[in-house]
């Protein structure tokens, strides 16, 4: 059920070429819906918006709609939106902004319009790029082998619980936190009442996928003061299920396996370049050559992996 990947590169490079190929080879795990989280070249100021229209019929009123959202809270788009359509009825999109007063407080304006237009991913650097169809198909559809980056993750999905749309497909972007995405292999029986007491705190949920929960707890209980690496480990006797998520920000990326051990992942690490993924084959695709690979199959285990050779200690 579902396969998982992430690549990590020393420097800039064809980050997203190498997780098409970790979510080819994890194809057969699920191809209902593919979808990879690229992180780019930190932009200065501004950021990048990934998302969908529900309606390619009303694009042109959503569009609309949504950019009166970003001038009432002082921030307009500064390039005309990339648009992507096919046969289906949703549309997806690229829109660069510039930075509203209050990101939070614009984000939770703008998922008011999330019936008609959703934001799937924010970031300096992070783009969320997720559709309906396997690897090759979405790849091909937007461009992904092309995207330059240092590092990255990728999900195939079997839709087991949720509409099969890319807004309930992975990774999830944790909303309204720039910049952090994550990719989940498992289940959160606990689901609803985490959901419900994060809700009450004031976060909101746009699908009933419960990996979209794990993005929001992790970044919350970051934004309380826990360590990346702190938040990991909690997740783990305050989660209940059976999982295994990564997690990424422009850092790096983290991970965590449940007490059970149930859902594999498997690492090769070669002087810091590292691929991570559900299983062997694939991150055979990116090192083809002779070298060790490192298998998490233990219990409650987690871990982080830093972007340009940096080592950060779980």
């Amino acid at each position: 059920m579902c396969g998982i990947a992430g690549r990590i590169l020393n420097a800039p490079g064809k980050v997203g070429n190498d997780l098409v190929e970790l979510m080819d080879a994890q194809e057969h795990r699920g191809a209902d819906s593919t979808g990879f989280a690229v992180y780019g070249i930190p932009r200065d100021t501004g950021y990048v918006l990934r998302g969908m229209g529900f309606d390619k019929s009303r694009m042109d009123a959503d569009l609309e709609a949504f950019r009166a959202v970003l001038k009432e809270h002082k921030a307009d788009m500064i390039a005309d939106p990339r648009i992507v359509t096919d046969a289906h009825k949703h549309y997806c999109f690229r829109i660069e902004i510039s930075d509203p007063a209050d990101l939070a407080a614009w984000v939770r304006d703008a998922d008011d319009l999330s019936g008609q237009i959703e934001i799937q991913s924010c970031g300096r650097s992070l783009e969320i790029i997720k559709d309906t169809g396997g690897a090759e198909e979405v790849a091909a559809k937007h461009g992904v082998r092309e995207m330059i980056g240092t590092h990255g993750l990728g999900h195939a999905r079997l839709a087991t619980e949720s509409s099969v749309l890319p807004n309930a497909s992975h990774p999830f972007w944790a909303r309204p936190f720039s910049d952090v995405a994550i990719v989940h292999n498992g289940q959160i029986t606990d689901y609803f009442t985490w959901r419900d007491r994060l809700q009450r705190m004031g976060y909101r949920f746009l699908t009933e996928n419960d990996s979209e929960l794990i993005a929001v707890w992790v970044s919350d209980q970051m934004k309380a003061g826990l360590t990346m690496a702190q938040a990991l480990k909690k997740s783990i006797t305050s989660i209940d299920g059976v999982f295994t998520y990564m997690i990424a920000t422009p850092q790096g990326i983290g991970f965590a396996k449940d007490r059970f051990a149930m859902k594999p992942l498997v690492v090769i690490d070669q002087n810091g370049e590292l691929a991570m993924a559900t299983e062997e084959q694939a991150v055979r695709r990116v090192f083809a050559d002779e070298c060790d690979v490192i298998n998490y199959d233990g219990p409650s285990l987690t871990g982080i992996w830093g972007v340009g050779n940096q080592k950060v200690a779980a």
